[in-house]
C-alpha cells in the first residue's frame, strides 16, 4: 500500500509518534494513544492523527489508538481521511442491557452485604434505559437515601425525583447551556415529537421554517455534541431522556 502524502502539518506529530514508536520497539513495549470526545478534533488534527497510525501500521511499530466520541466519529474519520475505514474499527458502545444494567446496580450491593428489592432493581433499570451514569445516579442516590439493609422500591421511588432534580441541574443543563436560543428552539421542537429518531421535515414543520433554512443550526448543534444523523433525514438526541429533560422546561 502506498503511503499517504503527508503535509506539513502532519510532519511533527508523524515524526513523534515514530521517536515513541521506535523507542517502545526498542525496548519491548508498546504503547497505547488514548483519546476521549475525538469529534471535537478539528479535521486537521483528525487528519494528522489518522496519517500518523497507518504510519505505525506500515511500520510495523508497537503503537495503539483507541479513541471514544458520539457516533458521528466514524463519518468525521472518513471525511478526514478516506482509508480511515479500512485503518480503524468502530464498535457502538450504547446503553447496557438489561441483564448487564441490573448487574451493575446490583453486584456492587450486594458486595456490601446489602441487597435491593427486585421491583426496585427493575423500575431503575427500566426508567434509566440502562444509561451507566443515570444507573449509576439513581443507584448512589438510592443506597444514601436507604434506611435498612435492603433498598426497597419505595426507596427507590423516593429517590427518582432528587436523582432528576440533580441531573436536570448537572448533566443535562450543561449540555443546554451551550446552545443558542435558536438551537434550543430546534433540540425543544424536536422534543416535542416524543422520542427519537426525529424526521428533519417534522421537525422543520414544527418549527414553521422551510427545511433547507435549518441547515447551519443543525450542523451547529451536531458540532456540539448535542445530536447525531441517524440516517439520511433523521436526528436523534445523543444521550437517551434528553427529550424528557426538555419537555419539562415548559
Amino acid at each position: 500500500m502506498r503511503s499517504p502524502v503527508i503535509g506539513p502539518s502532519h510532519n511533527r506529530g508523524l515524526s513523534r509518534f515514530l521517536l515513541i514508536g521506535e523507542a517502545a520497539q526498542a525496548a519491548g513495549k508498546g504503547w497505547i494513544l488514548l483519546i476521549d470526545e475525538v469529534q471535537y478534533l478539528t479535521e486537521a488534527d483528525l487528519s494528522a492523527l489518522i496519517v500518523s497510525i497507518h504510519r505505525m501500521s506500515q511500520e510495523g511499530l508497537p503503537v495503539l489508538l483507541v479513541d471514544a466520541g458520539l457516533p458521528q466519529v466514524a463519518r468525521l474519520a472518513g471525511e478526514a481521511k478516506s482509508y480511515a475505514e479500512r485503518l480503524f474499527l468502530y464498535p457502538e458502545v450504547g446503553a447496557l442491557d438489561q441483564p448487564s444494567a441490573a448487574q451493575a446496580v446490583q453486584k456492587p450491593i450486594l458486595e456490601e452485604q446489602a441487597s435491593i428489592d427486585t421491583a426496585a432493581l427493575d423500575s431503575i433499570v427500566d426508567r434509566t434505559q440502562g444509561y451507566p451514569f443515570f444507573l449509576q445516579e439513581w443507584a448512589s442516590t438510592a443506597w444514601n437515601n436507604a434506611e435498612g439493609p435492603e433498598i426497597t422500591a419505595d426507596d427507590v421511588e423516593h429517590s427518582y425525583s432528587e436523582t432528576l432534580a440533580s441531573l436536570d441541574a448537572g448533566f443535562f443543563r450543561v449540555r443546554i447551556d451551550r446552545l443558542t436560543p435558536s438551537e434550543v428552539q430546534f433540540v425543544k421542537a424536536m422534543s416535542t415529537l416524543g422520542d427519537g429518531p426525529y424526521a428533519i421535515a417534522d421537525v422543520a414543520k414544527v418549527m414553521g421554517r422551510p427545511q433547507s433554512s435549518l441547515g447551519p443550526t443543525r450542523a451547529n448543534i451536531i458540532s456540539k455534541g448535542m445530536i447525531y444523523s441517524t440516517d439520511h433525514g433523521y436526528l436523534n438526541f445523543t444521550v437517551p431522556l434528553f427529550a424528557e429533560f426538555m419537555r419539562r422546561q415548559e
